[in-house]
């Protein structure tokens, strides 16, 4: 285990556009923009009504994609539903999008009408600042573009509307290529929860004979099991509930510890190589920290919803313990998540779900009634109206 592992090649660096493709592309301008049937909030308590969408025609760089399946985020039941502040109405939510390339810009060259794609949380970002020319858009220093509810600083300062929609227009430098091997629905969760659990494992170069600590299994948790497992590591989940247990071992873990146990966390002690925290919900890291051995790592990756209890810092100090948090991940890392989920047939736990059953999945993700994504499957969008709502 090697922390700091240097991140892939970027994919998203500024590019020359390339001019005059012969029999193939569509011009810069000049060509009509679409419809789009969608699902989204127009209010905080309006849920998810049918919507139409105005997308762009494809510019030099665009990828046009006609969207077969989208994840639900449980980040999409906050926006939607304005509990993470102010938020732009009409929104459409989903940024865990699978599809097939309908249209391309002249520009294009990497992709071609009728590829199988993805699009993940990010759709552009400033392609200048350290952070985008080293492969980690997500921590672009101007600020990235998210999938939806962002400004479009390159497209007119529109607000983005993301993927509970049947199209979706793309810059190319920000679109995944899906492998075939992965089934399409499956591979949608893979975009946001596979990579967030994917990124920290690869920053310690997780491997064969490390010891990963899972916290917390739903979309995230599971995903996180299952990538460590397809690296060779032995893994531990820690969970509050007992119904728990026999679910993290069909998933792969090798053992299971009730956090709520002391005598089980007390065996635990110094027993695990980097712990991956997936709780959105308050909770005590001090018991967790004692379980890490030297030089070990606890990722946050669950934003709780309140003020955390206090970090004892001896329990950071006595062995050279890191408290870390990581964001999703670049696009570089993002394909070789997907490249390496297909080598390793690697996918989310999903239920698909049609437009009509939006509202009630979002209920659901908030009751924890899920195993363990969900996915909407777009074919079942109503028809675009004769105008746009947004």
């Amino acid at each position: 285990m090697t922390p700091g592992r240097p991140v892939p090649p970027p994919l998203a660096k500024p590019v020359e556009p390339v001019a005059g493709l012969p029999g193939g592309g569509l011009p810069a301008s000049g060509a009509a923009g679409l419809l789009a049937a969608a699902r989204g909030a127009v209010s905080p308590d309006s849920g998810l009504v049918p919507l139409t969408v105005a997308r762009r025609a494809p510019k030099t760089d665009d990828v046009e994609i006609a969207i077969e399946f989208c994840g639900l985020c449980h980040s999409d039941v906050h926006a939607a539903r304005g509990e993470w502040g102010g938020q732009n109405y009409p929104l459409v939510p989903g940024h865990e999008i699978v599809g097939r390339v309908s249209r391309i810009g002249a520009g294009v060259t990497d992709f071609a009408v009728g590829d199988r794609v993805g699009v993940g949380c990010i759709v552009d970002s400033c392609r200048e600042c350290e952070s985008c020319l080293d492969g980690l858009e997500q921590y672009c220093e101007n600020g990235m573009t998210g999938t939806y509810g962002a400004t479009d600083r390159r497209n007119g300062d529109a607000v983005t509307q993301g993927g509970y929609s049947s199209l979706i227009v793309v810059d190319r430098r920000y679109v995944l290529r899906v492998p075939d091997a992965l089934d399409p629905a499956a591979a949608a969760p893979l975009l946001c929860a596979g990579v967030t659990t994917y990124s920290p494992l690869r920053h310690f170069d997780v491997e064969e004979g490390d010891v990963v600590g899972v916290v917390g299994l739903g979309g995230l948790g599971h995903m996180a099991v299952k990538l460590a497992k397809a690296m060779g590591a032995r893994v531990v989940v820690f969970t509050t509930s007992e119904s728990k247990v026999a679910a993290a071992l069909d998933l792969g873990a090798d053992e299971v510890v009730l956090s709520r146990d002391e005598d089980a966390m007390a065996r635990a002690n110094r027993t695990i190589d980097v712990i991956i925290d997936t709780v959105a919900a308050p909770h005590d890291l001090n018991s967790l920290f004692r379980t890490l051995r030297v030089d070990g790592a606890l990722f946050q990756l669950g934003l709780p919803s309140g003020e955390m209890p206090p970090v004892n810092p001896r329990t950071l100090i006595r062995r050279r313990v890191a408290y870390a948090g990581s964001l999703i991940g670049g696009i570089a890392e993002t394909q070789e998540m997907l490249d390496f989920c297909a080598e390793h047939g690697v996918l989310a736990d999903i239920e698909v779900v049609g437009a009509h059953q939006l509202d009630e999945a979002y209920d659901r993700m908030v009751a924890g009634d899920v195993k363990y994504r969900f996915v909407l499957d777009a074919g079942t969008l109503h028809s675009p109206a004769k105008e746009a709502d947004v």
